[in-house]
């Protein structure tokens, strides 16, 4: 018969080694990934388009930003979204405490990323990013992640990098592979703005040398490929296919591209949004914000239309939204 202090270290042990349940990071710690919800995957609220060298917190008031913002959150909320991934990067008006504020009034979990965005020309990349390594570029996120975003405490929930969309250059290679070193110590996963496919698989190709798994890489902006069957191709290796310009009209393409992923067994791999937003400090008022509405009002009547039932908007919406970014390594085998 076992004594209570052996059965004591046995429950330790059964405790120890009981598996964690997959979690997410949003601006108020951690979630159960079951408890997302409706998630969009790729949305703004504020982005200041000044430039690196130029953009601080003091370009605006985060009151006002909420007065202006907070409506369309909770339109999104009442629409049934309950989680709402943040993709505006450093340098690029990144405001953490804003996000905090948005998602406390609103009651919508939110994701903030770190990472830097080396698109249109390197306008929005600081001085550094030139200068340094991958290594110690990555180590500049890796503290982000262990450690919170300045002084706040609040910790990224995954990584926003961006592209040209051609060929790589020894600068998008650098940040492409500080992401891949941030994930293999982190468990964060990679979102990379790109557009065209040829930058999506160069930069697939380099994560699997560095032994990173697809399934941490997602192909963000993917509706700017022409060559639409490259969209299978990426999921059946394993990517997430981001089609998220939905904010921005041409919904009946998108449902005939989706249809086709569906057809081809590729749904488990497409993540949707709408790319939308958001308020911009250089205009007045922060000009007209485009609504996250299209695709429960547009996009999913459309899908109805061409068979999709509720498990397959369930797919898109909730349960691909949660695999693709539960924090954990994701690495190649050996």
């Amino acid at each position: 018969m076992l004594s209570r202090r052996s059965f004591i270290k046995g429950g330790i042990c059964l405790v120890l080694l009981k598996p964690q349940r997959p979690y997410v990071v949003t601006v108020n710690g951690r979630l159960n990934a079951a408890r997302m919800g409706v998630t969009l995957t790729h949305e703004h609220f504020l982005v200041d388009f000044i430039g690196a060298d130029k953009v601080n917190d003091s370009r605006w008031d985060v009151n006002v930003v909420v007065e202006k913002v907070l409506p369309y959150l909770l339109e999104a909320k009442a629409n049934g979204v309950r989680t709402i991934m943040d993709c505006t990067p450093d340098f690029l008006g990144r405001d953490v405490r804003l996000l905090k504020i948005l998602s406390e009034k609103s009651g919508v979990n939110i994701l903030t990323n770190t990472g830097y965005y080396g698109a249109v020309n390197y306008k929005y990349l600081p001085a550094w990013a030139f200068t340094e390594t991958a290594e110690q570029l990555a180590e500049r996120w890796i503290a982000e992640a262990k450690n919170g975003i300045g002084d706040t405490g609040i910790k990224p929930g995954f990584m926003k990098i961006s592209v040209n969309g051609g060929e790589l250059s020894e600068l998008e290679l650098k940040l492409i592979t500080a992401a891949g070193l941030t994930h293999l110590e982190t468990g964060l996963t990679i979102c990379s703005h790109t557009g065209p496919a040829v930058a999506a698989f160069e930069q697939m190709e380099v994560l699997k040398k560095m032994g990173v798994k697809a399934d941490a890489f997602v192909w963000v902006h993917a509706q700017a490929e022409l060559k639409k069957h490259t969209y299978t191709q990426a999921a059946k290796m394993g990517a997430w296919v981001s089609l998220d310009g939905l904010g921005w009209g041409d919904i009946e393409n998108y449902a005939n591209w989706m249809d086709t992923l569906k057809a081809n067994g590729c749904l488990h791999r497409v993540l949707i949004s709408h790319d939308a937003g958001w308020y911009d400090p250089e205009k007045p008022g922060g000009e007209n914000i485009v609504d996250y509405t299209n695709i429960f009002k547009k996009l999913i009547p459309l899908l109805e239309q061409k068979g999709f039932k509720q498990r397959h908007i369930e797919q898109l919406l909730v349960k691909n939204p949660a695999e693709a970014f539960a924090v954990r390594v994701r690495k190649e085998r050996a």
